[in-house]
């Protein structure tokens, strides 16, 4: 029997990868990653970005995604790539993809990718748990004692049952502090609350198993009996490459905002030299498909 084939030319071929970071604010927290995918995926055709497609019978647009948050947790720092068929203006499409998202998934920048691989980038994250009803004093008895266990088991449902494993190896930092008039932006920070609220900052490297920010409220409660009164309000603030010696997480699309900036010089100086190509470039040039 002869092999089937899919009808038609080949897609075009993907002449520019764009890494994208995006947000998860208010109620949008509450979205999960397939809710993201679908809104995505409509917001690149309302924008009409020329993407390039896989090839097969079931042909579909070239969005990957890396190190998206939990449902139910705010983010200030998510990231993706798509691969377009014809070049794009990053400056340009980001207007056009944040205006045809609904408020809360917000496109925050876009640069052209210039080599490397961006999950490889994705090292440690940077959350922030606001514990509502939790006082400080309580906070920093339970992460002191956290911090100085060797190993503190957790218990997490997967889907092949109930798995077992240690939380306090993944974890950099934890930090405790109280909010004040810089924290009145972040999720589920009241500033000028009466309420006791004990926020902990924490900086986990990615592992695995991950581990998550709920993680570690479990341990903290194997190894202090920490109880919170209500559920923790977390936001990923960072994410991306670690620095071990300050102990910080950087910026994942330094590098490739980086050989851009240096190219476009190059291309200016260029320019000096022969003299202009011509008129402004469009936003997106005509497609070749």
């Amino acid at each position: 029997m002869a092999r089937r084939t899919p009808e038609g030319p080949p897609p075009a071929p993907t002449v520019q990868r764009l890494r994208l970071r995006y947000t998860k604010r208010g109620r949008l927290r509450f979205t999960s990653h397939r809710d993201f995918q679908r809104a995505f995926e409509r917001a690149l055709r309302r924008a009409e970005v020329p993407m390039a497609y896989s090839a097969g019978f079931t042909p579909h647009p070239k969005v990957s995604y890396a190190g998206a948050a939990p449902t139910g947790v705010a983010s200030e720092a998510e990231y993706l790539e798509i691969g377009v068929a014809t070049h794009c203006d990053p400056a340009r499409l980001r207007d056009l993809l944040d205006a045809s998202l609904p408020n809360g998934l917000d496109i925050v920048e876009i640069v052209e990718a210039q080599g490397g691989n961006l999950p490889e980038r994705l090292e440690a994250s940077v959350w922030e748990l606001a514990l509502d009803g939790v006082a400080r004093e309580e906070a920093e008895r339970a992460v002191t004692a956290f911090l100085a266990a060797e190993t503190v088991e957790v218990q997490r449902m997967s889907k092949n049952g109930m798995r077992t494993f240690d939380a306090r190896e993944a974890v950099i930092a934890l930090t405790v502090t109280t909010p004040d008039g810089n924290d009145a932006g972040h999720q589920g920070v009241d500033a000028g609350s009466a309420a006791p609220c004990a926020i902990l900052r924490l900086v986990v490297r990615h592992t695995t198993p991950a581990v998550r920010p709920d993680d570690v409220l479990s341990g903290l409660r194997t190894v202090a009996e920490l109880v919170t009164p209500t559920a923790a309000a977390v936001t990923r603030l960072a994410q991306g490459p670690l620095d071990a010696a300050t102990v910080s997480v950087t910026d994942p699309l330094a590098p490739d905002r980086a050989t851009s900036a240096v190219e476009h010089t190059s291309q200016g100086d260029e320019e000096l030299r022969t003299g202009p190509q011509g008129g402004a470039e469009p936003v997106v040039e005509a497609s070749n498909r």
